[in-house]
Parts: structure tokens; sequence; C-alpha cells
């Protein structure tokens, strides 16, 4: 049986669960779907026990310093968000959006070379495990408007105030 290694963060937008296997982040995902999360991961790793531990894969230390301003604090916490080839593709695109700026869907598939792909982005985008250190809030519409967020487009507000507060030079 494999144990994930999980930490509850209360942060600005809500309390967040991270969980991490070998040192790598598997799951950040919003208290109110951990449970679902969780089922996931037993799907994708099989019967997992839970360990609770202060600081998983360091996650815990960079949301601290993510909140408090560090923008880029994220970008160093190693991840294992699993996913399919497409999935990852999108997921490592995601991650060369800079804080403080964003892509549309349409420029996002185009910029992992499946221009026509703009849907299929969407759902690899809604699929992602690892929410803000794979930062698909950082995705909106083409036409400029939020769409969707698992976590509630307040949420994604938010996040994207706070990125885009740290920007300004």
């Amino acid at each position: 049986m494999m144990t994930l290694e999980v930490a509850e963060f209360r942060s600005p937008i809500g309390a967040l669960v991270v969980a991490a296997r070998d040192g790598r982040l598997c799951a950040l995902e919003f208290a109110a779907r951990w449970p679902r999360r969780q089922r996931a991961l037993a799907r994708r790793f099989g019967p997992v026990t839970v360990q609770r531990v202060p600081d998983p894969a360091g996650a815990v230390t960079a949301l601290q310093s993510y909140f408090a301003g560090a923008r880029d604090a994220l970008a160093r916490v190693p991840v294992d968000p699993g996913g399919t080839e497409f999935q990852r593709r999108v997921w490592a695109a995601l991650v060369r959006i800079p804080p403080g700026r964003t892509l549309s869907y349409r420029e996002l598939a185009a910029a992992i070379g499946a221009p026509t792909a703009v849907r299929a982005v969407g759902a690899a985008n809604g699929a992602n495990p690892v929410a803000l250190v794979i930062p698909c809030h950082r995705v909106i519409a083409a036409d400029g408007t939020l769409g969707g967020y698992a976590g509630g487009l307040r949420r994604k507000r938010w996040l994207l105030a706070h990125e885009a507060a740290g920007s300004a030079a």
C-alpha cells in the first residue's frame, strides 16, 4: 500500500489540501473537493494510506510564500501530476505562463502545437490535479472573460488579482 503525505493549508481563498508521494506533489485541491481528488488518487495509485505531515514536498512553505507575495514560490515545488501525454503537454505549457499574465484556451492550444484542440486543452486544464502549482487559473476565454475554474470564479478572480498586484513595476 502506498503512503500519501498530506497536509491542510488555510489560505486567503479557503482551505487547501496538499498531497505528496515520494517527495513530489501529486495533488493540491480545495478542501471541499478533496474527497473526490482522494478517490482519483486511489484509482491512479491503488490503495493508499494517508499520513499527516507538516509540509509535504515543501508545498506548505511554498504556499505561505506565494500568498505572502512571492509569486514565483510555487514554481519550485516538485510535481507528479500523472495524466495522459496530452494532459502533461498542456500542464507543462501552463507552468510557462508567468504570474500576472494570462493566455486564452486558443493561445494555449497553439502553444502546444495543437491549435484545433481548444476543447481538449480546456478539458486538460480542468483535469489538473495540482491547482496553483500548475496554474490553470491563468487561462481565460478568448473574449477576455474568466471562463471556468474548479475552485469557483471568485477564487480565480482573487488569484489573478493577487498575481497582477505583484507585477506592477
